[in-house]
């Protein structure tokens, strides 16, 4: 015997439809053009830092190798929904196969989770660089930083599992209209022709965890830098440390702002074009920015391009 499931897969032969925004042909092809340009800087300015920061030995330390982490998450995070996103924009047909559904939804959950815990890690080093340098080396060590950056992708990836698995096992009746660009969850979510209340607790209890949590625990430890840096003597010193901890904090704000606004609402708000806008917001836009943040104020990374160019 069928399951309810089974049967609403079949009445829409694996395939769902991604509205988007093809009632407003002008405003799509405008999406097009911002979403491709955020797509090709993304791609060259984490690429750009993921070799910089590879090839040049200056560059070989925690902050670094924390951020390459970062780069490579944005990369594939922006990969794993751009290209199909671009390619719906010029189709009249805007559909993706169940398979293809399922793998935005459990890729776009990791790696945005996995971003959540790497920006803590992040201000943990920060946090280490500045209040304790003199036990800086000792304190963030290889296996230190191996051991957190493991913990943040694999925590990532877990609760995506979680998240995919409860979802996937509603029954959707036949409805595959997806109001979105893209499989995201509170989307998905509102195809279910059944009760979703437990979907939604653990949303709220994950959301907590991955966005609430890690970002009191940046805030307290931005508290205890800018005490540090207040008391560093040289002026140099203190524009140094500010430098490198604002385009952290810019960082911060940006994702974990888009991000906590698009999970803390309840799903039957009828907000779903200002969700959509700010989901393509924090998928592409952020990406795009954070290299640019990390690397236009950063004079380790001028030096390091610069190094390398005179090599080649």
């Amino acid at each position: 015997m069928k399951t309810s499931w089974e049967t609403s897969n079949q009445s829409y032969q694996g395939e769902f439809i991604l509205l988007g925004v093809a009632d407003r042909p002008c405003l799509e092809m405008l999406l097009f053009a911002l979403v491709l340009v955020c797509y090709m800087m993304t791609l060259l300015g984490n690429t750009t830092i993921i070799v910089v920061s590879r090839l040049d030995p200056g560059l070989h330390t925690p902050m670094y190798f924390f951020l390459s982490n970062l780069s490579f998450i944005d990369l594939c995070f922006t990969t794993s929904l751009g290209p199909h996103m671009l390619v719906n924009f010029w189709r009249k047909s805007k559909t993706i196969t169940y398979g293809g559904c399922v793998a935005e939804l459990y890729n776009s959950l990791a790696l945005g989770s996995t971003e959540c815990t790497l920006l803590a890690v992040m201000a943990y080093d920060r946090y280490a660089a500045i209040c304790h340098p003199l036990r800086y080396i000792m304190i963030m060590s290889h296996s230190l930083c191996f051991m957190m950056a493991a913990t943040s992708w694999i925590s990532g990836f877990g609760v995506s599992l979680l998240h995919t698995v409860m979802t996937l096992r509603l029954p959707l009746c036949g409805q595959n209209r997806v109001d979105h660009f893209f499989c995201e969850l509170p989307a998905f979510l509102q195809l279910a022709c059944v009760d979703t209340s437990l979907n939604e607790v653990v949303i709220f209890s994950t959301s907590v965890l991955f966005l609430l949590i890690p970002v009191s625990l940046i805030m307290v430890s931005y508290g205890y830098i800018a005490a540090a840096v207040v008391r560093i003597r040289s002026a140099e010193g203190r524009k140094k440390a500010f430098n490198t901890c604002s385009s952290h904090l810019m960082v911060v704000w940006l994702f974990y702002g888009t991000a906590i606004f698009n999970y803390f609402q309840p799903l039957s708000i009828s907000s779903r074009d200002r969700r959509k806008m700010i989901s393509l917001f924090y998928t592409f836009v952020t990406t795009m920015l954070n290299p640019l943040i990390y690397t236009l104020r950063n004079k380790e990374v001028h030096k390091a391009l610069h190094r390398l160019i005179k090599k080649k």
